[in-house]
């Protein structure tokens, strides 16, 4: 969550049977519930907050094996699905691309969602620009001014685009892509060129922007009788106000 964007929150509970949401007005959170959700610090040593993995769960485990049923998984069926990158450039695969290489990769395969120069187009989101915006009242989310690491970069444009055809590139045309987006923002130079060792050293300018929160797993039953307990509830919105009567979308008449 990055600390420039937090904002307080009320609790908003879905009211399924009402086809709406309804908002419990309470002024604050209990209080044994406010201590699960604390920021927590980096140990010392580690490089940004960023590549701090969360603490384990507490008093949790998982089921025994039903004998019979299932087997491990081999090292190699595991390596054809752990693609994730690490924000320090843990996992980046081999391969190397110049940003100079993915501006045509990147005009064939991005600029007709998101501009030729990462403007963005429609409800497309934009790329670049946004620098110094997250802390006004008009922020904008974009690779320079909110993502946190460079190799992260990688890793989501390797994993979901192109939109229509996602990891259906080489690693060096998504190296040079990230690359290419890179400067677009100037945080590299035109002759920047992007591999495992050279895109965990770029420095994102929100590095430090971000605030790690101790969310153990916890148990979550649901309530189905003395809901409210005492507390205020109100529907706020009806989902038939985006469906028309008779549409055959959904039920015309409340349920």
């Amino acid at each position: 969550m990055s600390r420039s964007m937090r904002k307080s929150a009320l609790f908003v509970l879905p009211l399924l049977a009402f086809g709406g949401f309804a908002i419990a007005q309470q002024s604050s959170p209990p209080r044994d519930v406010t201590a699960l959700y604390r920021p927590f610090e980096a140990p010392p040593g580690e490089r940004t907050r960023g590549d701090v993995p969360w603490p384990p769960p507490r008093n949790i485990s998982l089921p025994p094996a039903i004998p019979g049923i299932g087997r491990p998984a081999t090292g190699a069926e595991i390596a054809g699905w752990d693609i994730a990158i690490g924000p320090d450039g843990r996992n980046l695969p081999p391969g190397r691309g110049s940003a100079r290489d993915g501006e045509e990769l990147y005009i064939q395969h991005c600029a007709s969602c998101h501009g030729d120069f990462g403007e963005g187009i429609d409800r497309w989101p934009a790329l670049m620009g946004g620098r110094g915006s997250l802390t006004t009242d008009a922020p904008r989310r974009t690779v320079g001014s909110f993502w946190q690491h460079a190799p992260m970069v990688f890793d989501y444009i390797r994993r979901a685009m192109p939109y229509a055809a996602p990891q259906s590139l080489s690693n060096d045309e998504y190296y040079a892509i990230t690359a290419y987006i890179l400067h677009l923002n100037e945080l590299v130079p035109e002759d920047f060129v992007a591999d495992r060792e050279s895109l965990p050293r770029v420095e994102m300018p929100n590095r430090n922007g971000f605030v790690l929160e101790a969310r153990p797993d916890t148990p979550n039953e649901a309530c189905m009788t003395n809901c409210r307990q005492g507390r205020p509830v109100t529907v706020t919105m009806d989902s038939r106000q985006f469906v028309r009567p008779g549409s055959e979308s959904g039920t015309s008449e409340p349920q």
